[in-house]
């Protein structure tokens, strides 16, 4: 079975303006991406990183809401030394440490895609680690068969 990892970003996606149709694209994705997860299709991965973000969203609704998705993880990982060697080794690739860390968790978690809508995750991880980053659109074109 897949597992996958939403970063933050992604995970927010459903409460961007809808105006631009490449948000819209993404956002419609990752519904269906959830409703795979919710239906058992997709293992979903979890990390501690995800919660430090998610606690200082300003946003009461948007927090509790992500917040439930926690409760479909088939992994949640948490931090420790070596996910944080890993996550200091994707920085020197111009990854933010925030970022780093949740791709470090992915591998963690044995992932085998990171979804992410952030366009320099995207750029600067292709082919640097041993998992797919890839935004919610993209996922679908790789998994899904017509």
């Amino acid at each position: 079975m897949i597992r996958i990892y939403l970063d933050n970003c992604c995970l927010n996606r459903p409460f961007d303006n809808q105006n631009s149709i490449r948000i819209k694209l993404e956002t419609d994705a990752k519904l269906h991406i959830q409703f795979k997860v919710q239906d058992g299709k997709i293992e979903l991965a979890w990390s501690y990183i995800l919660d430090l973000e998610n606690a200082v969203n300003p946003f009461e609704e948007k927090k509790n809401i992500i917040a439930k998705w926690k409760q479909l993880a088939v992994a949640d990982i948490i931090e420790s030394n070596a996910i944080l060697a890993e996550a200091a080794g994707f920085t020197q690739f111009g990854i933010k440490p925030k970022d780093a860390l949740h791709i470090a968790c992915a591998i963690e978690a044995k992932c085998q895609y990171f979804l992410t809508t952030d366009d320099n995750m995207l750029k600067k991880m292709t082919n640097n680690v041993n998992i797919a980053v890839v935004n919610p659109s993209d996922f679908i074109k790789l998994t899904e068969t017509q």
